[in-house]
């Protein structure tokens, strides 16, 4: 009797062991699936912030581009006269007289630091050395510069 009730219940153990393996089985390829599935949204959620980004460079450039051209057409749109004469001139001068402004204040300061230097007492060559400075040397280097080196690329490119 024992071994009828021991053989049954082994035989039942036995005939549950692959339904149990299938079941443990199941259970490891869902979180599988689950684990492709998380995989598979943060790939999606990757590829669609890069999407993003590349829309937003899109529409920087586009809008550079935009920007630019106003840019170019503001820049032409003051070249072009007015029609009427006393604007137009008058929108002519600005340049060279807040030019001629700014070099006459400038050359003013430097001629009042150097006059109430010798005016002190200090030597003319040291009033002189005083007024004129490695700034002053550096503006004088950028603008000759402007002026001729400018010319000389003007005329390698045929303008």
């Amino acid at each position: 009797m024992i071994e009828t009730l021991l053989g049954g219940l082994l035989g039942g153990a036995f005939r549950l062991a692959p339904e149990l393996l299938k079941w443990l089985d199941r259970a490891g390829e869902r979180a599988q699936e689950l684990a492709m599935q998380d995989k598979a949204l943060e790939f999606e959620r990757l590829r669609g912030a890069q999407r993003m980004a590349e829309i937003g460079a899109a529409a920087d450039v586009a809008w550079n581009v935009g920007a630019i051209g106003a840019l170019k057409e503001a820049i032409a749109a003051q070249g072009r006269p007015s029609g009427v004469k006393w604007a137009d001139a008058l929108s002519t001068s600005v340049r060279p007289v807040v030019t001629y402004l700014l070099v006459a204040m400038y050359c003013s300061v430097k001629a009042a630091t150097f006059v109430g230097s010798v005016q002190t007492g200090v030597s003319f060559g040291a009033a002189l050395l005083a007024a004129w400075t490695d700034a002053d040397q550096a503006l004088l280097s950028g603008v000759l510069n402007y002026w001729y080196l400018s010319r000389t690329l003007d005329k390698v490119r045929g303008a």
